[in-house]
């Protein structure tokens, strides 16, 4: 990327999660972990509608991001855009604040899968939607299987122990 317009440095920073989108191979699973990562101390200790506002504006800005990262590196959805990965990794944990540390190794292992994966109406979303909307939502929507799925563990662990 190169431009000299700061509002395009400032999305593709936003977009890659500064550095964390360059790191050397599977930029996805850095920014899923950075997010994980990151998650006890600048997610979950908010309430719960604290944590709503922080992921709306995590979409929006990350929608924002993506989009003007898109049109500045000339390609649809760049590998080193990974804030789409941070919105997805929170929504999975959006209703976990008081949890087993546990969870956050599921989180990210869940997320990944449906991430990856990408099965209807992940793939759908990536493409149904214009610039860095279908960026954010096919992660908000493997984020929702995630978190899915994660009720269904913590259900399941809580009725053996």
């Amino acid at each position: 990327m190169s431009t000299s317009n700061p509002l395009d440095k400032l999305a593709a920073a936003l977009a890659t999660l500064g550095p964390v989108g360059h790191f050397p191979k599977a930029p996805g699973t850095w920014g899923s972990l950075a997010a994980v990562v990151a998650a006890p101390w600048l997610f979950l200790t908010l309430s719960l509608p604290l944590r709503a506002a922080a992921l709306a504006l995590v979409f929006f800005v990350g929608t924002w991001a993506c989009g003007r990262a898109e049109i500045v590196m000339g390609k649809k959805d760049p590998g080193c855009v990974v804030v789409d990965e941070l919105f997805g990794q929170w929504l999975t944990l959006l209703f976990f604040a008081a949890m087993p540390i546990w969870y956050l190794p599921a989180a990210f292992v869940l997320f990944r899968i449906f991430d990856i994966l990408k099965p209807w109406p992940v793939k759908w979303a990536e493409n149904a939607f214009p610039g860095g909307y279908g960026v954010m939502l096919d992660d908000g929507v493997a984020g929702l299987y995630a978190m899915g799925c994660l009720h269904l563990l913590a259900y399941f662990v809580s009725m053996i122990g």
